[in-house]
This record gives C-alpha cells, sequence and structure tokens, in this order.
C-alpha cells in the first residue's frame, strides 16, 4: 500500500487509486473554475435565486397574493443585482439606501398610474437621474437601477394608491431576505473573491501547460487545433490576470501586498505565455512570431514533420513539462515530501547553463522557459503561502528565493496614485448617456403607446438595457440586436412552458428561478441567451397574473424591437460617439501607454533610475482591454465589411503582441536592481529611441496631429548594437532575450504602420490621403 501511494519525483504523479480519483475530482472542479474566475457567475446566480426563493417563502407564508408574491421576486432581483460594491460595508449602506428609494419610486408610480403624461414626464426624469447617478460610483449606479427598475415593477403589476401599504410592506420583506442572503447565506468579501479569483488564475495556468504538452506530442495534422486552444487558453490566463488586478485594492491587507500579488501574476503570465512561444520554435522550421499566439486563423510558420525522434532531450523535455504542471495544478497543502522539492529544484536548475542537457538551440529554450516558468510558481507560492520549508534548496533554488526577497523589499515601497476622468459637462461620459438615454425613453414611450396603451414600458426597459454597459453607437447596435435576437427565441419558448405549467403556480416559480440563474450565469457570455432567459421568464410571469396570450408575447417582440431603434436612434442623433471616433481615442491611448513602458524598461535597463514599471504594465493592459472591447462591433460576424473586420483583428493582435513583449522587458527591467545575472547596458538607449520615434510618430498620425514624421526601419535591432564593434551577445542569456524582445517589439511597431495608414521612411505613401486627414482614417480600417 506505501508503495502504490508512492510520490513519484521522475513524473511528477502519484500512483494510488484514491489519488486518481482525487485528481479527477480536483481536476474537474478547476476546469469549471477555470471557466468562471472568482465563481463570480455561480455566486451571483445563487445569491439572487436564494433572495427570490427566501422572499417567496415568507411572503407565501403571510398569504401574499400571487400578484404581490410577483412584486416581491422582481424586487428581490434588483436588490441583490444591482449592487456592485467591493467592501461588505458598502454594501449594506448602499442596500439600506435603496429600500426608501425603491418605496419612493413604487409610491410615485402609484400615484401618477392614472396620470398618463405626468407619469410619463416623471418616468423620463427619472431615468434620467438613473442614468446621471452613475458619476458618483458603484452607490449611484445600484440606486439609480434600483430606482428605475422598482418604477418598472409599479408598471408591470399595475400598482395602485389602495394597494401601497401591502406593496411597501412586500418591497421591504425583499430588501430584508436579499440582505440575509447576501451577508449569510451567500456572502460576497473582497478576500473571498480575490482567493477564488488567485485559484481561477492557478487552474488557468495549468490548463495553458497541459496545452504546451499537447503541442509538443502533436502531429502536423493536429498543430492547428492544439494552437487554437493555446490562443484561448493565453487569452483567458490573461483575462484572468485583468479580473484579479481589478480586485485587489480592495481583496489585500495593504498596498504593499496587492503590488507584490499583482507581480507575482504578471510574472506567472508572461513565464507560461513565453513557454508557449519557445515550445512552437521548436517545432517550427523558422522562428514562430508571437502574433501566431494573437491572431486567429494565423498561418503557422513552416512545420517541421514533428519534434525529433524520442531522443533524451525530448523525453526529459516531456517529463518537465508534466512536472511543471504538476507544480502549478496542485497547492502548497497537496504536496508533502521532498519528492516535490526534488521535482521543484530540478526545473529550477535549468535558469543555469551548465544544467540544460545536450539539444538544439530552440529545444534548450524551451528548457530555459521550463526554468523561469518554474521561478514564477515559486514565486506565487510564496507570496499566497508565506514562506516554506527550505531544508531542502538547491543552490538555484536559494538564488531564486533571494530573488524574491529583494523584490519583496522594492516592491513594499511602491504606491501608485489612481487617475481620475477630468472631462466635464456634456463630454463626461454619464451626462452624455443620460441625455441619449432621455431622448431614447422618450420616444420609445411615445412609440409604444402607439402599440399598447398598457405595455408600452417594454419598449422604454430595452432603450434602457441597450444603453447599459456600452459607449458608442456600434456597441449600442450590436446589443440591440442580440436583445432583439433572444427576444424572439425567448416568446418561442415562453408559448411552449405557458402550454406546459398552465395553473401550476408554484411549478412556475421553480421554472422562474431556474431561469434566473441561468440569466446571470450567462450575462457575461452571451447577452443574446441572457435575454432568451429573460423573456421565458416573462412567459412564465404572465402565465401566474393570469395575462398571458400569445398577443402578449408578440407585443413583446414589437416593443423590443421599438425600443432597441428607439436607443440606436437617440445614440446616433444625440451627442452621438461613433465608434470609430472612439476607437481612435482608444487606440491613441494604448500607444501613449506602449510608449510610457518601452521607455521606461529600456531606460532602466540601460542603466537608468528605477521606475514604477508594475504600474505602467497594467495601465497598459487596462487600455487595451478597452481599446479590445470597443473594436468588438467592427469584429461582429454580422458586419459587412469583411476586409476590416480582418484588418481591425490584424491590427489588435498586433497591439496584444506588442503589449507582450513591453511586458516582458518591464518584467526583466524590475529584476536589474537585485540580480545576480542582469546588468545594465547602456547601448539599449540607442535602441530603444528607434522604438520610442516610432510610437509617438504613429501616435501622432491617429490623433490626427500636423506631422512630417515617418517611421523608421530598415537594420534589426541586434545589428544596430554590433555596429560599435561590440559583438551580438550569446544565445540564451538574458541581454540576448531582451534583444528579442525589443526586435518583435519594433516589428509589432513598425506593423501597425501599413494598416494605420502611416508613411514609412523608403517607402512611397499612399495616394488620395492627406496627412490632415490620416488621424481619421486610421479607425475606418
Amino acid at each position: 500500500m506505501l508503495k502504490r501511494r508512492q510520490f513519484t519525483a521522475e513524473t511528477g504523479e502519484y500512483g494510488s487509486v484514491g489519488a486518481v480519483i482525487r485528481r479527477s475530482l480536483t481536476g474537474g472542479w478547476d476546469r469549471f473554475a477555470a471557466s468562471d474566475p472568482g465563481l463570480l457567475r455561480l455566486m451571483a446566480g445563487l445569491r439572487t435565486v436564494a433572495a427570490i426563493a427566501l422572499t417567496l417563502v415568507v411572503l407565501a407564508v403571510a398569504g401574499t397574493d400571487v400578484t404581490h408574491l410577483v412584486a416581491g421576486a422582481m424586487t428581490a432581483m434588483v436588490a441583490t443585482f444591482a449592487i456592485k460594491e467591493k467592501q461588505v460595508r458598502g454594501q449594506a449602506l448602499t442596500l439600506a439606501l435603496g429600500l426608501p428609494t425603491a418605496l419612493a419610486a413604487v409610491s410615485l408610480g402609484a400615484l401618477l398610474h392614472s396620470q398618463v403624461i405626468a407619469g410619463d414626464i416623471f418616468f423620463v426624469a427619472l431615468i434620467f437621474g438613473a442614468v446621471y447617478c452613475r458619476r458618483f460610483g458603484d452607490r449611484g449606479t445600484a440606486l439609480g437601477l434600483i430606482g428605475f427598475q422598482t418604477y418598472f415593477v409599479s408598471l408591470f403589476v399595475g400598482a395602485t394608491v389602495s394597494a401601497l401599504p401591502v406593496l411597501a410592506l412586500t418591497l421591504a420583506v425583499a430588501f430584508a431576505c436579499s440582505a440575509v442572503v447576501r451577508f449569510t447565506v451567500v456572502p460576497e468579501t473582497p478576500q473571498r473573491i480575490l482567493r477564488w479569483l488567485r485559484g481561477a488564475f492557478r487552474a488557468r495556468v495549468a490548463q495553458l501547460v497541459a496545452t504546451h504538452i499537447e503541442l509538443l506530442d502533436a502531429r502536423p495534422d493536429q498543430l492547428d487545433k492544439v494552437l487554437d486552444d493555446l490562443r484561448r487558453h493565453t487569452a483567458r490566463l490573461h483575462e484572468s490576470a485583468l479580473m484579479i488586478q481589478g480586485r485587489l485594492e480592495d481583496g489585500t491587507r495593504d498596498a504593499a501586498g496587492a503590488a507584490l500579488l499583482q507581480r507575482r501574476i504578471a510574472d506567472a503570465e508572461i513565464a507560461t505565455e513565453r513557454l508557449g512561444v519557445l515550445l512552437l520554435n521548436a517545432r517550427t522550421a523558422e522562428r514562430a512570431d508571437t502574433l501566431t499566439l494573437h491572431l486567429p486563423q494565423a498561418p503557422l510558420p513552416t512545420a517541421k514533420n514533428e519534434m525529433p525522434a524520442e531522443d533524451a532531450a525530448t523525453v526529459t523535455l516531456r517529463r518537465d513539462l508534466n512536472a511543471l504542471h504538476m507544480l502549478v495544478s496542485r497547492g502548497a497543502s497537496d504536496q508533502p515530501g521532498t519528492a516535490v522539492a526534488h521535482v521543484r529544484n530540478r526545473l529550477l536548475g535549468y535558469r543555469d547553463e551548465d544544467n540544460l542537457p545536450r539539444a538544439s538551440i530552440a529545444v534548450q529554450d524551451v528548457f530555459r522557459g521550463i526554468g523561469e516558468a518554474a521561478r514564477s510558481v515559486l514565486g506565487l507560492r510564496l507570496a499566497l503561502d508565506g514562506p516554506q520549508d527550505e531544508s531542502d534548496d538547491t543552490p538555484a533554488t536559494t538564488r531564486s528565493r533571494e530573488e524574491f526577497d529583494a523584490e519583496d523589499v522594492a516592491l513594499a515601497g511602491s504606491t501608485e496614485e489612481p487617475g481620475e476622468d477630468d472631462r466635464g459637462g456634456l463630454q463626461r461620459p454619464t451626462t452624455r448617456a443620460a441625455f441619449q438615454i432621455a431622448v431614447g425613453s422618450t420616444l420609445a414611450i411615445v412609440g409604444g403607446e402607439f402599440l399598447s396603451a398598457q405595455r408600452w414600458y417594454w419598449a422604454v426597459l430595452t432603450c434602457w438595457v441597450v444603453f447599459l454597459n456600452t459607449a458608442s453607437t456600434g456597441e449600442i447596435i450590436i446589443k440591440g440586436y442580440r436583445r432583439l435576437l433572444g427576444t424572439v427565441l425567448g416568446v418561442v419558448a415562453g408559448v411552449g412552458l405557458a402550454g406546459l405549467v398552465g395553473n401550476h403556480t408554484w411549478t412556475a416559480f421553480a421554472l422562474i428561478l431556474l431561469f434566473v440563474f441561468a440569466m446571470f450565469f450567462t450575462a457575461p457570455l452571451s447577452y443574446a441567451l441572457m435575454s432568451f432567459f429573460v423573456t421565458a421568464m416573462l412567459g412564465l410571469l404572465y402565465t401566474l397574473l393570469n395575462t398571458y396570450s400569445l398577443d402578449v408575447l408578440i407585443l413583446r417582440i414589437e416593443e423590443t424591437a421599438l425600443g432597441a431603434a428607439c436607443g440606436i436612434i437617440a445614440a446616433a442623433v444625440v451627442l452621438p460617439v461613433h465608434t470609430d471616433r472612439r476607437t481612435d481615442d482608444l487606440l491613441g491611448t494604448v500607444l501613449t501607454k506602449l510608449d510610457e513602458v518601452v521607455s521606461a524598461s529600456v531606460d532602466q535597463l540601460s542603466g537608468g533610475p528605477a521606475t514604477d514599471l508594475l504600474g505602467l504594465s497594467r495601465d497598459l493592459d487596462t487600455a487595451l482591454d478597452e481599446l479590445r472591447a470597443s473594436t468588438r462591433p467592427l469584429t461582429h460576424p454580422i458586419s459587412p465589411l469583411r476586409v476590416r473586420r480582418q484588418t481591425v483583428r490584424y491590427l489588435v493582435a498586433l497591439l496584444e503582441t506588442s503589449a507582450y513583449h513591453a511586458r516582458s522587458l518591464a518584467a526583466t527591467a524590475e529584476l536589474l536592481p537585485y540580480s545576480k545575472t542582469i546588468a545594465a547596458d547602456p547601448r539599449l538607449e540607442r535602441v530603444g529611441r528607434r522604438i520610442a520615434h516610432n510610437i509617438e510618430t504613429i501616435t501622432a498620425h491617429v490623433r490626427g496631429d500636423k506631422t512630417d514624421a515617418k517611421v523608421s526601419s530598415g537594420a534589426t535591432i541586434i545589428s544596430l548594437l554590433e555596429s560599435d564593434g561590440s559583438g551580438a551577445p550569446n544565445p540564451g542569456t538574458v541581454t540576448y532575450r531582451v534583444l528579442r524582445h525589443l526586435q518583435r517589439l519594433d516589428e509589432g511597431v513598425s506593423g501597425l504602420a501599413r494598416p494605420l495608414g502611416v508613411p514609412v521612411a523608403g517607402r512611397p505613401e499612399p495616394k488620395g490621403r492627406s496627412g490632415e486627414r490620416r488621424g481619421s482614417e486610421a479607425a475606418r480600417i
């Protein structure tokens, strides 16, 4: 029995049946956790369903009629999902303020029930105020949403003055039940969310390493599929890193702890992504471009038939990739004994040139990448679990720990001041959106009442939701289209469900709870799917209120189409933010942030003073994520401009590739002050000037500035250094790796010139474009 449970240091696996079962269960949970980082969707769905269920139970025990059961369920849902604050104290305060806000909205709805014109004017004013309140942060957004949605509840159930006392009591019960669920049944704390996000990040790193193993063993005809998986898992890993970034401030004890964890997360992301690039290099006859990992359907470099035959290096490589996967996928508490320490020490040993096996340079690079990935895993363990047993450390492991200790001291003093949006007046996004949605809602009210004097508010609701979390006309068009598609499909489902449920009240409520959970679980994944569940749920609510008919559901489609059209018209006419202009602005921001990271990193690598490269890299990632979201209308399948769609994807992929190399440079530069293996090289300053010049030139053209500057191209980065007679560094050294990142950066930045129409020195300018119009043309790619 003891032998069956023995840990195998060579393969990194346990041998017992029980361990296999545990690994299967853990692997299944890890896959789920990786698909739902931080379990945010799961917890949101469970919290909302539990709040609704508790409200229904309390109201049913009190003998409430079906109409007030529906009102209580809808209010509990609003009181639960509207609150987005991270700190528990803030959640409690917002919930306490939400109840009087809801009571005021419902009371006014009942008082204005028979006053059509006055009611419509107040509704538009309420909508304007609810959107304008977003400028005051999460609390203002939540209170505005509660006010709007509870007024909508009063319209939905037909609230009157005589029914106000019972309705007010129903709302109070719903808010109380929401509070009980939020703070006791399914609590949400920043520390817990951050802990779950860290678990999701670890699971996604493990998934990416598993894909690396598949890449090693893939046959030539399987490479395209494995490469698609590699792209997907790389993107998901970056998504997890960004989500952790947004939770660090509230989920850690202090700024130093947040900076430390952010650095360790960045190290792991960079090291794991780099390992994929190195493996791809080893599988191809020519060096792979990092762009291949970021551009869908990107062609592979000329592929070798397969990895070298099962020679000693390939066998060792496969063994050590499996060992790395084991180190990543299991927590510190799951790794008892000295065998795991032996595996860790062996992988960290590849950071020393003397420990590399005899193989080609490309394969040796992969072993170096494994060593750096193992180092990043050790750093995560130290940051998350604290000091660990050092009795079995080798010199390579000791050196890594000393580097981390020095980094911890440096990061302890780093602080970052958050930036603020200095736009005011009609340029402030919340103010602009408030005017847009007020005009759109007015159009929806007028048009909706022509369609139905009783259910015109569905058009207003659609107009409202298409503006949520959108920032340009293109985004609103796409969201309106998805809303309409989900509504049509939901009507079809609602017809069938209404016939099946009949008069079975509690069966209908059970299905409603199921749809509510599905609605919140799928919302971040597919807005059309979420709209489907919303419409199917409404069919059941109409059944409960004895107002169901096929005509009602068809009217729902008509009102939805009308509301989406009104929202699109308002967005296009009232203070419009065109997708082209927004992408231009965000593209300029990304290029500016990229310039800051590259310039600061090269300056530090050249011997300049240390700066907060971690904060600069974080700003670059945030700006790039916003740009990626803003280009979705341009890359959506319904876009008729196919060539433009492909060009936008190529442009974003180039920026993602450049950002990866910039982050890698920053991570290397931050090691410089306390590393024994990295030394400053003043020659890099000359290289950095060319890249900075090219970025600044492209930025000026994107912003529409008048300039005669052109993008410089020509000699490679290494040849620029060789010009002074000092020669190029040896492959495998840190300096060589820095130069390789700079070369890829130089190629990526120069590659931006063609799709953006920026002139390149030595290349004829595109005909038909004046310098004054290049900035505006850049976004119309």
